[in-house]
């Protein structure tokens, strides 16, 4: 009986050791003396609803003691809320009580809207407070006398809270400077102009109201560098008489091909009339012969008319002009 009473004292033991390892595992006592501590008032089954609800107690409870050290005014239930539609919950905390401080307007539920709109809510309280300066690529513009100018403008920026939620990001702030700047450039009408005044580029570029739509506030754009790039207009008036010129030889080498053709089609028809001229050349032995054996031709008058072309055919030897000419015209 001893035996059996000792081990089942034993097992008891054991028992309300693991409860009590349970318990303080699943209940965050720890947390909630804490909070207890702290001024926030908060029971302890809300922190096993949270389990529960598997929501880690301390990332909920935290936030809520700084907020409430703050002088903040928030609920679990706001927090917990937050957390479960995926903001961060810490982050919020923060940028309420730095809006606080700097006396800027920004509610929890304005607050919790940012944060879920994916926008980092305590850098934009941040970039309300201290301006935050965007440089731009370098820009490349094209002045009215054909000269490039390459410009890099630093553009200081306020984070427009009121905006922040559906607003315009930096990139469409960077596009619409540079897009201000090649404009303002191209209008000069030398590329001198704009490097005697730069300032009149932010000027021009600032009264644009280019901020309009973005999340931020535009307080200033100042030109940083501008420097002069390659002459554009004499680049594009060698392309252009280059391409001129290509043109020309284009024309002229469809007129010579022509031209050749021409030739040759003359050629051919050369060769065609003195083939022409050979067969009628042939028939004359032909018709001498029916002269001779009709009568209508006597043996003396075709000798007499063979040492005519003997005598005709020796002139033109002596003379260069026999078939010289011929044989120049066939080739």
């Amino acid at each position: 009986m001893i035996n059996f009473g000792s081990f089942s004292i034993i097992i008891i033991a054991v028992l309300v050791f693991l409860f009590l390892i349970l318990f303080f595992t699943f209940v965050p006592v720890g947390l909630w003396i804490t909070a207890f501590f702290s001024g926030v008032k908060v029971k302890i089954s809300t922190l096993i609803g949270m389990r529960l609800r598997r929501v880690a107690p301390s990332r909920i409870i935290n936030p809520l003691i700084k907020a409430t050290k703050a002088g903040l005014v928030l609920s679990t239930n706001q927090l917990e809320a937050h957390y479960l539609a995926g903001g961060n919950v810490n982050t919020l905390v923060d940028a309420l009580i730095a809006a606080q401080r700097a006396e800027i307007p920004l509610d929890f539920d304005r607050g919790a809207a940012i944060d879920l709109a994916g926008r980092n809510v305590l850098e934009a309280v941040q970039v309300s407070v201290n301006p935050k300066v965007i440089e731009t690529p370098q820009i490349s513009a094209v002045a009215m006398n054909g000269i490039e100018v390459i410009a890099k403008a630093k553009v200081t920026v306020r984070a427009n809270i009121d905006r922040l939620v559906g607003g315009a990001g930096e990139e469409t702030i960077i596009a619409r400077v540079g897009e201000g700047i090649v404009t303002t450039v191209g209008s000069a009408k030398s590329h001198s102009d704009v490097l005697e005044n730069p300032d009149s580029i932010s000027q021009t570029v600032l009264s644009k109201g280019l901020d309009s739509g973005t999340a931020f506030e535009i307080l200033s754009i100042d030109i940083a560098d501008v420097d002069v790039g390659r002459n554009i207009g004499a680049k594009l008036q060698t392309d252009q008489a280059e391409a001129d010129k290509r043109i020309a030889q284009a024309k002229a080498e469809e007129r010579r091909a022509m031209a050749v053709a021409l030739e040759q089609e003359m050629l051919a028809e050369i060769r065609k009339m003195r083939a022409k001229v050979v067969e009628a050349e042939t028939k004359v032995p032909i018709a001498i012969s029916n002269a001779l054996e009709s009568g209508n031709l006597g043996v003396m008058d075709y000798y007499r008319m063979e040492n005519i072309k003997a005598d005709t055919n020796m002139r033109s030897s002596i003379s260069g002009t026999d078939n010289s000419n011929e044989t120049d015209t066939s080739k």
